[in-house]
């Protein structure tokens, strides 16, 4: 799954390593340890082979989860916000043994940031990024997370949309078109689709879905639309094909 800031063209639509802490079962824990079960499946599955480093990349997600928690601060809106940006700092052996499956440690850890803040309601001041860094202090199995708040480009608050093929469209401060003109940001290969269907714009610290006038419309959760904000987790339906928006 990689973020894009190009025209997209689809098919027809069908520190130390942290040590868990010994507590009471409760809760708060079961959810947590349900979280970290999670982590492992979606960190660690698909390439948990691929790589020899001390570092496993479920420490991580558990680490950069925990600075989205202690960093949490409010919003303008009186609503929860969190840490979108995550700068990785890893000896010089651990990024050497990362090698070739770093973007996908980048991808998947961006997805268990944005699974923590689906957990405990927490929004962004823009798209989620992780970057990994050489800090030449550090030994072998030592890293550090540093986790900032950073604006979307223009200022545009945090959103995407997450395409049929797994790909995900990143929203910025530009208007997107929809449709099947091939000078469509996104180009949709679905015949129930007009050519010039649909844009989501920017407002506010949010993104607005606008209907261009097509033939069968534009359906948000289902229900046909002229204009929409969209909130995180929508389906959008254009034609016979579904995107999903995600505010992050």
């Amino acid at each position: 799954m990689k973020d894009s800031a190009v025209p997209a063209r689809l098919p027809p639509a069908p520190g130390p390593p942290d040590e868990p802490a010994a507590a009471p079962v409760t809760c708060g824990v079961v959810a947590i340890r349900g979280f970290e079960r999670r982590l492992e499946r979606m960190v660690e599955g698909a390439f948990a082979r691929a790589f020899r480093s001390s570092i496993r990349p479920v420490e991580l997600a558990r680490r950069l989860a925990r600075e989205m928690d202690d960093g949490r601060s409010v919003g303008v809106r009186g609503t929860p916000v969190a840490p979108n940006h995550f700068t990785v700092y890893l000896s010089s052996d651990d990024y050497a043994e990362f090698g070739e499956v770093r973007d996908a440690l980048r991808r998947e850890l961006c997805d268990a940031a944005r699974a923590h803040a689906r957990d405990e309601n927490y929004g962004f001041m823009g798209p989620v990024d992780v970057e990994l860094v050489v800090d030449e202090r550090f030994g072998t199995g030592w890293f550090e997370i540093e986790a900032r708040f950073r604006e979307g480009p223009g200022g545009a608050g945090a959103g995407s949309l997450v395409l049929p093929t797994g790909e995900r469209f990143t929203l910025a401060e530009h208007p997107i078109s929809i449709g099947r003109r091939p000078e469509c940001n996104i180009v949709l290969a679905d015949p129930n689709v007009s050519r010039n269907h649909a844009e989501i714009r920017p407002q506010g610290d949010g993104f607005v879905l606008t209907d261009l006038g097509s033939t069968n419309g534009s359906k948000v959760n289902g229900v046909r639309v002229e204009q929409r904000m969209l909130a995180d987790g929508d389906e959008l339906t254009f034609g016979n094909t579904r995107l999903r928006f995600e505010a992050s």
